[in-house]
């Protein structure tokens, strides 16, 4: 057995299932997107721009506290 093999079987394979899968998946996306509208709110000048991301950012974060308390 050669090197590379070896370290592949002694790695063990995390058990996921699809649910799992797509629940981390899922999270992902939101951090992602909570990141995009963290910058964006940082450069925002207009009040109104600001108010509508800071809105979008505590429904994203409500998203997560959701997933987060289905798992």
């Amino acid at each position: 057995m050669g090197s590379a093999e070896a370290d592949k079987s002694a790695r063990p394979k995390p058990v996921s299932s699809q649910r799992a899968r797509e629940k981390q998946a899922q999270r992902e996306s939101l951090l992602l997107s909570r990141t995009e509208l963290l910058n964006r709110l940082k450069a925002a000048r207009n009040e109104r721009y600001r108010a509508q991301l800071e809105l979008a950012l505590e429904h994203l974060e409500g998203k997560l506290r959701e997933l987060e308390r289905s798992s």
